[in-house]
C-alpha cells in the first residue's frame, strides 16, 4: 500500500530515546530514515539490558529502531564530517540531539547544511534548549524531577516518583515529529526548509496540561496525591474483597450508575456527594463508602458489572494483561519482524490508523554496521 512519506528521506544522528522514537514514526509512515551510529558501540541503548530480547539484542534499543538502515561514521574524523555532509545533501529532513553547538563546530549544524540544502528541515533535540540551558544535561529522569512531575507522581507521604517510563523523551518525540511535519507542510508550499526545535523541559510542561494550568491560570502548585485526582473524584484505584479496582468517574450520571451497581442508589442524592465539585471536597467520606461497598467483592466481578452499566471500571493489570486485554479487543497490538539470521523481533504497533496509508512494518531494528 501506498505510503504518507513515501520518498522523504531523513538522517538521523539522534541516539537513545527522544529522536529515534521521533524518526521511527517517521519511517513507519515511509520515510526512508538511515540511522548515523558510532563505529563499534553505536547508539547507547544497543547495550543498555537486560532485559535481551531471544536474538541477544537490547530490547530498548529495539523498541525505537524499526524500519531504520544504519551507517556507522566518525565524526571526530574529516572523512566521517564529510560522508555525513554528502548524506545530508540529498535528505529532506535531519534530526540531531547532540549538547548544543557540537555540531556546528563540526560543521554539521543548520546553518551550514541549510545554505547547500534550502530545502532542509533541520530538527534539533535538546534538554533544556541551546541557551542558558545548554550545559544541563538532558536525561529523562533529571527533567522529571526538574520540570515538576515527580512533585505530582507517587503518594502524599512518600517520596515523589518518576513515572514507570521515560515519558518525557517520548512526549519530545512526539512534538519533534509534529513540528518535523508542520515544517514539511510549509516547505511544500513555499520549497523553503527551516529548523525545528524542541527540548525536553518544555515539551514536560506542554505535557502537564491541567495540572500545569492549575499553577499558570489558578496560581495552585499541586501537590502527590497518590492515583486521586485534583479535580474529579473518585478518580481512583479501591481495594476489593480480591484485587484493586480502578475507577474513572467523570460526571454524575456515571456516579449514579456506580451507586446503583453498589446498591446505594440514595448514595447518589446525599448532599456531600450530588454533584463532583462536592465529591471533589469530601473525597476521603466517599472514598470510606466506596472502600465499605466493594470490600464484598473481587475487582474483576465489580469491574464487569459497572462496565456494563457504562462506568469507567477496570482491574490494575500488568504488562501481560494489558497485552491480552488488546489482542481481546482486535487491536493486534504486536507485530513481528524478521531479521537475516531468521530470528523475529516483537514490537508494539504504531498506534496511528490511516485509511489509505497505513503505518508499514519493513524491516527489523538494524544490526551495526561494523558487525
Amino acid at each position: 500500500m501506498a505510503s504518507s512519506l513515501s520518498g522523504l528521506r531523513v538522517v538521523d544522528f539522534s541516539r537513545v530515546l527522544a529522536g529515534p522514537f521521533a524518526t521511527m514514526l517517521l519511517a513507519d509512515l515511509g520515510a526512508t530514515v538511515t540511522k548515523i551510529e558510532r563505529p563499534h558501540t553505536g547508539d547507547d541503548t544497543r547495550s543498555w539490558g537486560p532485559p535481551f530480547d531471544p536474538g541477544g539484542q537490547s530490547t530498548y534499543f529495539q523498541s525505537v529502531n524499526r524500519n531504520k538502515d544504519s551507517v556507522t561514521l566518525d565524526l571526530s574524523t574529516k572523512d566521517g564530517v564529510e560522508v555525513a555532509r554528502q548524506a545530508v545533501r540529498g535528505a529532506d529532513v535531519v534530526v540531531e540531539n547532540f549538547r548544543p553547538g557540537l555540531l556546528d563546530g563540526l560543521g554539521l549544524g543548520y546553518a551550514e547544511l541549510s545554505a547547500a540544502n534550502p530545502g532542509l528541515v533541520y530538527c534539533s533535540i535538546t534538554g533544556f534548549g541551546r541557551e542558558r540551558g545548554a550545559e544541563l544535561p538532558g536525561y529523562d529522569l533529571l527533567v522529571q524531577a526538574l520540570g515538576g512531575l515527580m512533585s505530582i507522581t507517587g503518594t502524599p507521604d512518600g517520596e515523589p516518583q518518576k513515572v514507570g517510563v521515560a515519558v518525557v523523551d517520548v512526549f519530545a518525540g512526539l512534538f519533534a515529529t509534529v513540528g518535523i511535519l508542520a515544517a514539511l507542510r510549509h516547505r511544500d508550499a513555499t520549497g523553503e526548509g527551516q529548523w525545528v526545535e524542541v527540548n525536553l523541559l518544555s515539551s514536560l510542561l506542554a505535557a502537564l496540561v491541567n495540572q500545569g494550568a492549575a499553577f499558570t491560570s489558578g496560581g495552585v502548585v499541586p501537590a502527590r496525591m497518590g492515583n486521586q485526582h485534583p479535580s474529579i473524584a473518585p478518580y481512583e484505584v479501591l481495594p476489593c474483597a480480591e484485587g484493586d479496582l480502578v475507577l474513572a468517574v467523570g460526571n454524575d450520571r456515571q456516579f449514579g450508575a456506580l451507586c446503583t451497581v453498589l446498591g446505594t442508589p440514595e448514595l447518589a442524592d446525599d448532599a456531600r456527594f450530588a454533584t463532583n465539585t462536592a465529591r471533589v471536597g469530601n473525597r476521603s467520606a466517599l472514598r470510606a463508602e466506596l472502600v465499605h461497598l466493594l470490600a464484598t467483592r473481587t475487582a474483576a466481578e465489580w469491574a464487569k458489572e459497572l462496565t456494563a452499566a457504562r462506568v469507567p471500571a477496570g482491574v490494575v493489570n500488568d504488562m501481560a494483561g494489558a497485552f491480552r486485554l488488546a489482542t481481546e479487543l482486535g487491536l493486534a497490538p504486536i507485530v513481528g519482524l524478521p531479521r537475516a539470521d531468521g530470528t523475529e523481533v516483537r514490537l508494539t504497533r504504531n498506534p496511528i490508523q490511516l485509511s489509505a496509508t497505513p503505518p508499514a512494518y519493513r524491516s527489523a531494528p538494524p544490526q551495526l554496521a561494523c558487525d
